[in-house]
């Protein structure tokens, strides 16, 4: 069955999950021999959008304004007419909420992507997510987020579709990463040879639990060095003098951001997941088990499906260092064909079900449902 025009709608095209997800049914669309259009307020990724063959609108989708939100509908709306849009994809709220008007309007499908849980800190919040569970079809990125969605809004399950995020084996293939870039990493970081290395690839952000990461460093032998992968402001100066206090010494690296992601998860003899919040899914866990890297995650949210205890990793409480702790050094003290082993199978066990191919699949079947 051909495809419509199909439209999805975001914020901005910066980096992140929710951009490059679009990227790639963006991608999938157009080899499936449709037009894809993508609305948003701009942004790096245009360019690599554009390039695959796909059609950007430059609107301001980043208001969450009243006002805002009903002159971005009438834009959509009148997008959708002119380029016989037949599918309006929507994966943020406030550009949600312009998408279901514009949809209604244009005789078009609407679609959501239910991408996080969305807090509900303040009054009127619930009414503001629950735009993300209105589409005909309704996308969630794992179990956990197909859950939340019939327990907080009550939809009908019969609307929900489960597709989690996929990771790219043409990127992350342990075959397809020379020495030379582990060995310009290990230089940079200043990583010694012989020294377990555990790797926390993740904004530096108080929930992500680089501070559970630090005290359990803490308990653990001194030969361990820990890197922190990702970008961070003042709770990095926090966790540099959390460091200091614990006397972790030159056992901690602040990589920052990385951008060949492959060859940082490959130096690592563990990767962590340290959230204290339940993630909707947790990519980095899938990229990390794609480089065969043995992966110990917080049992809580999305990597309670991606993770199985003792085969494909381990799981442990969240924000327990001395769980932790524990479960870092029984993994460390396993013999190194078994931790191998268990990496491989979690290797085996993403190709089988969490790749970009599968993600990619999966929508253009949500699609041709509703076409």
């Amino acid at each position: 069955m051909s495809l419509p025009p199909i439209l999805q709608v975001l914020p901005s095209l910066v980096a992140g999950g929710v951009e490059r997800g679009t990227l790639e049914i963006a991608e999938a669309i157009i080899a499936a021999g449709g037009r894809a259009l993508v609305a948003s307020a701009g942004g790096p990724l245009v360019g690599p959008l554009e390039r695959l063959g796909a059609t950007h609108v430059t609107l301001p989708l980043r208001t969450k304004a009243p006002w805002g939100i009903l002159r971005n509908a009438g834009a959509l709306a009148r997008l959708a007419a002119a380029e016989g849009v037949g599918i309006i994809h929507a994966r943020s709220r406030a550009p949600a909420w312009s998408a279901m008007l514009a949809a209604r309007r244009a005789g078009a499908h609407f679609v959501t992507t239910y991408h996080g849980t969305y807090n509900e800190g303040v009054p009127g919040k619930r009414l503001y997510n629950s735009v993300m569970a209105r589409g005909e079809r309704v996308i969630a990125i794992s179990h956990f987020i197909a859950a939340h969605i019939r327990e907080r809004h009550g939809t009908d399950p019969a609307r929900i579709r489960i597709i989690p995020r996929g990771v790219d084996p043409r990127s992350f293939d342990p075959a397809l990463v020379p020495p030379g870039r582990l060995a310009a990493l290990r230089a940079e970081w200043r990583l010694p040879e012989g020294r377990p290395v555990l790797m926390l690839p993740s904004r530096i952000t108080r929930w992500k639990g680089q501070g559970v990461l630090l005290r359990a460093m803490a308990r653990l032998p001194g030969a361990t060095v820990a890197v922190l992968v990702g970008d961070g402001g003042r709770y990095r100066r926090e966790l540099e003098a959390e460091a200091a206090r614990l006397g972790l010494g030159d056992r901690l690296r602040f990589a920052g951001h990385v951008e060949d992601v492959p060859a940082a998860l490959m130096l690592a003899d563990l990767v962590l997941h340290c959230s204290t919040e339940p993630e909707a899914f947790g990519r980095t866990v899938i990229e990390a088990q794609a480089m065969a890297r043995p992966v110990i995650a917080a049992d809580l949210g999305g990597p309670r499906e991606t993770v199985m205890q003792n085969e494909t990793g381990w799981r442990v409480p969240p924000g327990d260092p001395e769980a932790l702790a524990r479960a870092i050094g029984h993994a460390l003290g396993l013999p190194p064909d078994r931790r191998a082993a268990i990496g491989e199978a979690a290797r085996a066990h993403v190709l089988a079900h969490y790749t970009t191919a599968a993600m990619q699949q999966a929508t253009l079947a949500v699609y041709r449902e509703l076409a």
